[in-house]
């Protein structure tokens, strides 16, 4: 078998069915689907079982509430193929997706990860949008410097929905970090990517849907900082040394994904600790006046925003 495509299922009962649904409707056949329920209490469970009725190729399996990346991880031990494709709940993939997948395994055969752009979904924004991936203007496909395309533009190269891997590399790597309940997938795909080539199709295969309840989803929220990705890169910390490019896009997400913790009372001298490790010297002029500016002006700002993006999804919710 070729791939195993594996989908983690929690409280996704709106949503669960239309990404089945895109995993049955593709064009290559040669693939299982493996659903792990990760203790859902909303119908998830049952909707994936009547969705998956009658295809023998589709197995469903259910755990404790342990978290995502356990229950990839333990899907994948309970899978067969030889690549690995993993889709979320909420989001859904173009029928060529794993056939494209399968073209481009063979034409870079070296690769340790494989990934295609994909389309964000944001109807509460009214925003439909190809992903702005950091690639060359005219780029169509092949290898790609992850690092440096990830730091242009801090849109994913590589996105869990569009991505691909080898079993032997996600065996070797241990799968997805356990304890980390935002970047899980970053964390694997960067310790990929620092080892082994990245293959890339510039072709829009998936759709990262946006619109789900911010309780479901990982970002949008504030966590913890133990379980945080930009407070766990320790193993990055040779890499930022000795790889500029990988520095790089390690000091871009820190500025950027750092902001709502520095500005919150809870989280500020923490998150200042941690933005003391950036080379500000290479950061934006925009990016250093920002954070050059007062904490109430600041502040007042992103609160600002946030109650207009509240009030945008408020009434989105209302009119639709």
């Amino acid at each position: 078998m070729k791939f195993s495509v594996i989908i983690p299922l929690y409280n996704k009962a709106p949503y669960v069915a239309k990404a089945i649904g895109s995993v049955l409707s593709q064009t290559f056949g040669d693939y299982e689907l493996v659903i792990m329920d990760d203790g859902s209490m909303d119908g998830s469970f049952d909707i994936a079982l009547k969705a998956i009725e009658g295809h023998g190729h589709c197995h469903l399996y259910r755990q404790q509430n342990f978290g995502v990346s356990i229950a990839r991880n333990n899907a994948v031990a309970l899978s067969q193929g030889e690549y690995l494709c993993f889709l979320d709940a909420d989001d859904w993939w173009e029928p060529l997706f794993l056939e494209e997948m399968s073209k481009l395994i063979e034409e870079y055969p070296d690769a340790g990860i494989y990934g295609t752009n994909y389309t964000i979904v944001n109807e509460t924004k009214r925003k439909t949008r190809v992903a702005n991936v950091g690639v060359e203007q005219g780029f169509e496909k092949g290898y790609i410097d992850y690092c440096k395309v990830y730091a242009k533009t801090l849109a994913m190269p590589l996105w869990t929905g569009a991505v691909c891997m080898p079993r032997r590399v996600f065996d070797e790597m241990g799968g997805f970090p356990q304890g980390i309940n935002l970047g899980e997938d970053f964390m694997l795909w960067i310790r990929v990517a620092l080892k082994y080539k990245v293959a890339f199709l510039n072709k829009p295969l998936s759709y990262y849907n946006q619109d789900v309840d911010s309780a479901n989803r990982g970002v949008g929220r504030l966590h913890n900082p133990q379980h945080h990705i930009l407070w766990n890169l320790d193993f990055l910390s040779e890499y930022e040394k000795t790889n500029q490019d990988c520095k790089q896009l390690i000091d871009n997400l820190r500025t950027y994904g750092l902001l709502p913790y520095y500005l919150s009372k809870e989280y500020h001298d923490t998150a200042k600790e941690e933005l003391a490790k950036v080379d500000w010297g290479r950061q934006s002029d925009k990016m250093r006046k920002q954070y050059e500016r007062s904490l109430f002006s600041l502040r007042s700002e992103y609160r600002i925003r946030q109650l207009c993006s509240w009030g945008k999804q408020w009434l989105f919710r209302v009119l639709k």
